[in-house]
């Protein structure tokens, strides 16, 4: 492939600023790891969007290509475990901050941190799921895992019109949960009711710090919001509830007490995707393929944008103008 050229997007820092560029790149200049992808989709999740607009802490070494989830095609490998042709997924394992990431067409990686595709998903299925969706699984299985049911009463969602709240949203439904939804926009109600949300919280107080314990009124919660919003699920958790932690949206502190910990014995469980290990990996997307209807993917994945529109629609995901997935086709 010596003198071939491809596209991805680099970042670059000038003047302590992060500038984003299209660029052309040759083979040589990528990372010297084991393993040639060609992707053929990646997403644009939270940490992107920080990352691209140079909103947030994001980006550990200069030049960049982000972008912390793909999907494609293995090129080549001295990896034991891959074969040329296979279809893989990537999330997490600090790509698209410390690692060059999905948003080119091609990529060289570590191929320990690639997942052999479930058989019955596409790389564009896997995409539309992402880090964002992955993670979705991931706390709807910590909630299990700590041993809530459907029977054990209602499961609040924040942020349920975003990646990872849509997932958990369509996931719980099909599960059997009966599912309430904070979106902090009336306008993405419809959405999310789509994906089997029963009922919407939305209201003033989620903008207000909550009283250490307020009125009970869920058995579990998945949170993406943390700070204010996180203190009141807290506050509002029925007797033994859990809480399955795994976003700060809306800030990384915690304003609350330790009063729904002791006097109602409510647990709080952080979830992390990004160094799970290999065996947890497989077993979520596998699980991702029978427990996330199919039907609901297309819906959840609301726009497919190219490599040019990543910058614009990384201002609109911060600005709360976003709703579910944004594929973005590296081809």
């Amino acid at each position: 492939m010596s003198g071939q050229t491809f596209n991805a997007m680099m970042l670059r820092e000038e003047d302590k600023k992060t500038k984003a560029a299209i660029e052309k790149l040759g083979f040589d200049s990528l990372p010297d790891e084991d393993t040639l992808v060609k992707i053929e989709y990646s997403t644009i999740n939270f940490k992107d969007a920080l990352a691209v607009t140079g909103k947030g802490r994001i980006v550990k070494t200069w030049p960049l290509v982000p972008g912390i989830d793909f999907a494609g095609e293995v090129v080549e490998t001295s990896n034991p475990n891959l074969r040329a042709g296979q279809k893989v997924v990537l999330t997490g394992w600090s790509v698209g901050e410390k690692y060059w990431g999905g948003y080119s067409q091609y990529q060289r990686v570590r191929g320990e941190w690639l997942v052999s595709l479930p058989e019955g998903l596409t790389t564009r299925q896997a995409m539309m799921i992402g880090t964002a969706g992955f993670t979705g699984m991931l706390c709807v299985n910590a909630l299990e895992s700590a041993g809530i049911t459907p029977a054990s009463g209602p499961v609040l969602v924040t942020g349920a019109a975003g990646g990872v709240g849509s997932v958990a949203v369509a996931v719980l439904s099909k599960l059997g949960y009966e599912v309430s939804a904070l979106t902090g926009n009336e306008e993405k109600h419809e959405y999310v009711k789509g994906l089997g949300a029963k009922e919407f919280v939305d209201g003033p107080q989620w903008a207000d710090a909550p009283r250490p314990l307020e009125a009970q009124k869920w058995a579990a919660a998945i949170d993406t919001v943390g700070s204010k919003v996180l203190a009141r699920v807290l506050a509002e958790m029925n007797y033994n509830g859990v809480v399955a932690a795994c976003g700060l949206a809306g800030g990384a502190d915690l304003p609350t007490t330790v009063m729904p910990f002791i006097l109602r014995g409510v647990r709080l469980i952080g979830v992390d995707s990004v160094m799970l290990p290999s065996k947890d990996r497989i077993k979520a997307w596998n699980r991702i393929v029978i427990d996330l209807p199919a039907t609901l993917l297309d819906g959840i994945a609301a726009q497919t944008v190219r490599l040019e529109d990543v910058g614009a629609a990384a201002e609109a995901m911060l600005a709360g103008q976003l709703k579910g997935r944004v594929l973005v086709d590296v081809n």
